[in-house]
């Protein structure tokens, strides 16, 4: 073959290869596309802007009603039990100066704290403050209810008061202590700023203790000392603050590792079976259908995995407007599919609602046990 057929013949076939993998490509984004897809891509792309921010979700603006009352509220956890009963963990505070006298005008200002736990309706009002709640804590970071509690007890767990306390769901009764008051310590009966929990079908619970204590906690369902497991380090089994915990339908506890980037997977009792890195693990949801999300804080969204550690989907982005993020804390979904972030860094509770035509794999589920 001369030197100019041989040239000829490379032109072809490479115009001809292009054209093939040009239509493969176009036909596998056409497939990514489709609507019921577990690609990123929603049924908003196609249409004129936008960015998929909130994924499969419209954002409620102006939702969350802040205290009005001179107090700035600092918001940690959430928990929505019905769609119109939406539990918030918070603190709010504000600098009182106490009137001068002639003689020493200025006053130093003290700093008063309060509203640590609110009950929000669906229009995002405060509709309860639970007052007790101050006398008996020192700063509330998460607020959870036991799916499988017919009696929807609260639970409060008290960061920096090293306490987990138990209410009637009304809140006019506590009904378990544990841990004790301004006493941080790495005993059985103890806590060192624990950071959130978890329950099992049988009552039973974990305890993610925490930002220094470093170790999960599993008690029985009157709080008695079960087991624990967990130290500071990188190490398989080991911690850099626990920042939450969850339990699958077969048993398996995921904890959200948080300073090390990523979730570590232990048997029922312990034992370590894998781990997957993430930037910042913030909080872990498993759904009915047995599937896990998590709320990164560093990445700023939402991520969907089986629970072999497979990424399956993802959205969100970082910013101020609504619907996007800075540092996602923790989470709740309602019965009605209803997701609450607390959105830490911008200091608010946001709320998404699904959209109508939102694909299924794309939205966070009922968690894993909830009763409705």
């Amino acid at each position: 073959m001369s030197r100019l057929s041989r040239r000829k013949f490379v032109e072809r076939f490479s115009l001809g290869f292009l054209a093939v993998c040009g239509q493969t490509m176009l036909e596998s984004c056409s497939r990514a596309s489709a609507p019921g897809s577990t690609s990123n891509d929603v049924e908003s792309i196609g249409a004129v802007g936008g960015l998929d921010e909130t994924g499969p979700y419209d954002v409620v603006e102006d939702w969350f009603k802040q205290v009005h009352d001179g107090f700035l509220l600092y918001v940690d956890g959430v928990c929505a039990q019905t769609p119109d009963r939406i539990f918030v963990a918070s603190f709010g505070e504000r600098h009182v100066s106490p009137p001068g006298s002639p003689e020493s005008p200025r006053v130093e200002s003290r700093l008063i704290r309060e509203h640590f736990l609110i009950v929000l309706d669906a229009g995002g009002r405060v509709i309860e403050e639970w007052p007790q709640v101050i006398d008996l804590t020192v700063h509330p970071h998460s607020v959870q209810i036991s799916p499988y509690d017919p009696d929807r007890h609260v639970w409060i767990i008290d960061r920096e008061g090293h306490q987990i306390l138990k209410f009637t769901n009304d809140g006019r009764q506590v009904t378990m202590t544990l841990g004790e008051k301004g006493v941080p310590s790495d005993g059985r009966q103890h806590f060192n700023r624990p950071a959130d929990m978890a329950f099992l079908p049988d009552g039973s619970f974990l305890v993610a203790d925490g930002y220094t204590g470093t170790r999960i906690i599993k008690f029985d369902e009157n709080g008695q000392f079960l087991t624990e497991w967990g130290s500071k380090g990188n190490s398989p089994g080991e911690f850099n603050l626990v920042h939450c915990v969850a339990v699958d339908s077969k048993g398996r506890v995921y904890a959200a590792d948080r300073n090390n980037g990523r979730v570590q997977v232990f048997d029922e009792n312990g034992s370590y079976l894998n781990a997957w890195p993430v930037r910042r693990p913030n909080h872990l949801w498993i759904t009915e259908d047995q599937f896990l999300w998590l709320a990164d804080g560093a990445a700023n969204r939402f991520a969907k995995f089986d629970l072999s550690g497979k990424l399956l989907t993802y959205w969100g982005t970082q910013g101020t407007w609504p619907g996007a993020f800075n540092n996602p804390h923790k989470f709740s979904v309602d019965p009605e599919g209803n997701l609450y972030v607390v959105d830490f860094g911008n200091n608010r509770i946001q709320k998404f609602k699904p959209k109508t035509h939102a694909p299924p794999d794309r939205l966070i589920g009922q968690a894993h046990g909830i009763r409705t």
